[in-house]
């Protein structure tokens, strides 16, 4: 069931373009460097009893929320049914917003397995959905999410949120905290693209792809 916030207009959206990169960008990511043009990213926080999403428009060096919210399966369906439901959620997120990037966080687990391959499971559905609707995805870790917010690759949960807030000029922190989670995901991304294209377009130095 997908459970939304922050909703304002939806932009519209350029057609894709080839490049000369083995990466794929849109002609309004890269005028995005010009200020030129906005870019819609999706920020997703993975998982399977509840997948936080985030919205966002990005143009010349500022982000804008769009929407965020929740992607919330019950707990007493079984794991296929649910998988089902978040696959088919995530066709309705694409389809309405039409991204030209989804960011996700990459998964870390050190104790409970059971959790870490319902996640895994989950996380997969998301990739697949977006891979279908030719979406480039783009993985960061949690330390680059950090960074790419806050400026520090290990801040604190409350810190990111409240930068979260900051950044993107909202009276409050998005709710409920899968969504913020999944914001500062799209942030991460929308921060990173700019430096990203950058170098792919010879205006900028080297750096690793993906990296802020």
């Amino acid at each position: 069931m997908l459970q939304c916030q922050a909703i304002v207009e939806k932009p519209n959206r350029n057609q894709f373009v080839a490049l000369k990169s083995n990466l794929c960008y849109t002609k309004k990511q890269l005028d995005i460097l010009g200020g030129r043009a906005r870019m819609i990213v999706l920020g997703i926080d993975p998982g399977f009893a509840t997948v936080g999403f985030g919205v966002l428009e990005a143009a010349g060096g500022t982000q804008r929320l769009i929407r965020c919210g929740a992607i919330t399966t019950p707990a007493g369906l079984p794991l296929a049914t649910r998988l089902r439901q978040i696959s088919d959620d995530m066709q309705v997120l694409l389809a309405e917003f039409r991204p030209d990037a989804m960011a996700v966080e990459e998964l870390f687990f050190n104790t409970n397995v059971t959790t870490a391959i319902g996640v895994a499971q989950a996380r997969g559905v998301i990739l697949l959905e977006a891979e279908r609707q030719a979406v480039p995805i783009f993985e960061y870790t949690p330390s680059q999410v950090k960074q790419a917010v806050v400026g520090y690759g290990k801040a604190e949960k409350r810190q990111v949120m409240d930068m979260t807030r900051r950044i993107l000029k909202l009276q409050s922190r998005p709710k409920p905290d899968d969504a913020a989670d999944a914001v500062a995901v799209a942030i991460c991304h929308a921060r990173s693209a700019a430096s990203l294209l950058a170098r792919v377009s010879g205006r900028g130095g080297k750096g690793r792809e993906g990296l802020v």
